[in-house]
This record gives structure tokens, sequence and C-alpha cells, in this order.
């Protein structure tokens, strides 16, 4: 594989770069970088700049809004957002959601849905886990029953990121509780607003809010919110789920947030007085998570190659997942470890009567460790991504 930029890349990395340039406001990189929390309303506008460039939906074919880039494009597009500090967009409708209402949505819900998601105007979340039932997400218990020409669905939905905010859920429902458990799920689009839902809030470890509970009484969906035919929504969640565990591994962010890494080893001092980016222990771990990152990367252009022949995901999806959230990881705790006692007395969620003790660079390093303890968990945890690798490369 040839990874130097050919001319015409490196005029489309440029003009990425202007555009950010011209576009992403300082406020918004400082709200990232501070703390890593973007409400929706902080990034509508930018959603919106984006839209109108035409790059909104990097992965989107162009027939349906997207830019058609090439998956270098892709790859330079992410690295240079994520270097300048820009947010991504919410995932769930852009990269999660529309490539199975391409795949698989009759035209009206992709007449529907898909401008709306391309534009921001309506934010998605997901409806998957349910206690008792997450990385066996077969197992799942929230039913839907068919009353002619509607589901009424009742149960409980649990880790749903951004509810509080959504318009809209896709939520994996029972059909049939009489067969195979994989046979018997359907996948729905239930309009939030709809009677009968109630959210309640998750704060975790963190501190923050972005998780919660999505509660379902008697909701009343049309049959034509249902993705395709009914008891087959075990197969477009497993496409789902390949675009999201691909968006987990998180490359990109990670290669800002290794840059941010240096950054704080380059002020921050070891015990002999001297930067810890010249201590040696320090550097070799340093240089070890840059070796694994920059091995991933070859592995996220591969899948990005695959996808753009019009290849299902497999195993590759599953290994990006497992190696990228491992990364984001180390780089985190090699974080922590760096800012030394900074790390400890300042959340600025939290509340405070003295203000921040420190430098500034020191702001969400422990929030965004903390929650990224559960980067291996989500997205089917990483030892059920083992196996599929193992079923799947290995013939075990």
């Amino acid at each position: 594989m040839d990874l130097s930029f050919s001319p015409e890349e490196i005029a489309f990395r440029d003009e990425v770069r202007t555009f950010i340039a011209e576009n992403l406001p300082a406020e918004l990189v400082a709200k990232v970088r501070d703390s890593g929390r973007v409400k929706r309303e902080d990034l509508y506008p930018w959603h919106k700049k984006l839209h109108e460039k035409g790059w909104a939906a990097p992965k989107w074919p162009a027939e349906h809004g997207g830019p058609g880039w090439t998956p270098m494009q892709r790859f330079i597009f992410d690295q240079e957002m994520t270097l300048a500090g820009a947010p991504p967009l919410s995932a769930f409708g852009l990269t999660m959601l529309a490539p199975v209402l391409i795949a698989y949505g009759t035209p009206e819900q992709q007449k529907t849905h898909l401008p709306k998601i391309l534009s921001g105007e309506i934010f998605w979340c997901q409806g998957y886990s349910e206690p008792g039932s997450g990385s066996d997400l077969a197992s799942l218990r929230t039913r839907a029953e068919d009353k002619g020409d509607h589901y009424l669905v009742n149960g409980h939905k649990i880790w749903t990121s951004n509810a509080h905010e959504a318009d809209w859920i896709f939520c994996l429902v029972r059909t049939d509780p009489d067969v195979k458990p994989q046979r018997g799920i359907s996948f729905l689009l239930i309009d939030m607003k709809t009677p009968g839902i109630t959210v309640k809030p998750i704060i975790s470890i963190n501190g923050r809010h972005s998780l919660n509970e999505v509660f379902l009484e008697d909701v009343k969906v049309p049959k034509q919110n249902r993705i395709g035919e009914e008891n087959q929504g075990w197969t477009y969640a497993k496409f789902l789920l390949g675009n999201e565990r691909t968006g987990i591994a998180g490359v990109a962010r990670s290669k800002g947030a290794l840059e941010q890494l240096r950054t704080i080893a380059e002020c921050e001092l070891d015990g002999d007085g001297q930067p810890l980016i010249a201590n040696p222990d320090f550097r070799r771990r340093l240089a070890e998570i840059e070796a694994d990152l920059t091995a991933i990367s070859y592995t996220d252009l591969r899948v990005a190659a695959q996808a753009a022949a019009g290849e299902a995901l497999g195993p590759e999806a599953s290994i990006l997942k497992v190696k990228g959230t491992e990364i984001q990881q180390a780089i985190s705790d090699l974080a922590v470890e760096a800012l030394g006692c900074y790390a400890a007395p300042f959340d600025p969620d939290m509340g405070d009567n003295f203000g921040p003790v420190g430098p500034d660079y020191r702001a969400g390093v422990v929030p965004g460790m903390l929650f990224g303890r559960a980067a291996s968990i989500y997205g089917g945890t990483n030892e059920v991504q083992r196996n599929i690798v193992a079923k799947g490369v290995l013939g075990l």
C-alpha cells in the first residue's frame, strides 16, 4: 500500500486546512481541548458550516449528499480535523444509522431521514443495550407487539448516549419471542416525542451526563418506521456495529491526543527537574504507543478502502476496535501520570470555589481518562471482539 500523498491529495489537504482556519471557531476548539464536552447547541453551527461545504458526511456516497471522497481523502480530512481540535459530529445519525438507511431503507425512509441527518437538523441516539443485555445483545427483551398498522413497544434501554438531546432513536426490539434470539429481532425508528418515552440521566464516573436510561411504555410505532423485514433486525444491527466499531477505534482522535500528551511532556518535569519528554523511560512508553498507533493507521486505511469497494466489514472492524481502544486508554493513562499532582484537584464541570489549579492543558485529562475506561466495553466488549477475530481470522 502506497501511503505517500499524491499532488492532488496534498492540494486537498491544503484545502481542508484553509477551510478549518477560516471557519472553525477558536472558542469551540477551546471547549473541546479544555473539557471535551460539546453540547448539541455548540455543535450545530459547526455542523451547518460543514454541511454548506458538502463535508458533513465524508463516508456517504455522492448520490445521497456525500462528497464521494476516496479513502485517502477521508483519512486526510479526519486527521486534519482532529489535529485542529475540531469536534467530531454526532456519529449516531451520520456514520451509524445512515449507512443502514442507504443499504436497507426504503426510498421513502431515505427521503424522510437522510437529508435531516445530513443537515444536522435531526439528532439521533441508539437503543441497543438493555439491563442484562449488553455484550449478549441478542438476549434483549424490549418487546414490540404487532397491532396491525403499528407496533406497541414496551421495554427499557440503558447506556443510551445523548438520549436527553435526541429527536429520534433507532431501536432493536423483539418481535418474535419463540424463535432463536437472533431471528426474532426487528429494527425500528422511533420519534422521541412519542407518548410513553421517558429519559432518565446516568451520571458517569467522571461526574458528567451523556448517558441515559430510556423507558418505553406502550409506545406506538408505525410499521413504516421498521427498517427492512420483520425479525431480520439482527442482520442490520451487525452491519451498523461494523461501522460503529471502526469509529470507536478513533485513530485520528488518538493522534490528536498523542500530540497533546507531547505538549504536557515538554512542560512537566520529572523527579530530576528535567522535562518528561527527555526522560528515557517516558520516551520509551511514548514511542511504544506511537508505534502501535502507526500500525493501526494502516489497518484503518485498509478498512476504509474495503468499505469504499463495497465489501462488508469483517473481523478487521473488531481488530480496529480492540487495538484502537487500548491505545486510547494507554494515552490517557500516560497523560494523567504526566500531569502528576495537577491531575487531582479540579474538574470545571463539578463546581469549585477556587478555580482551576495548574496549567490550562490539564483540564479534561482526568475526566477523559475516567470515561475512557468504558471504551473497551461499549460497542461490544473487547473480549467479544477477540472471539470474533478468533473465529473469523484464526478459524477457532
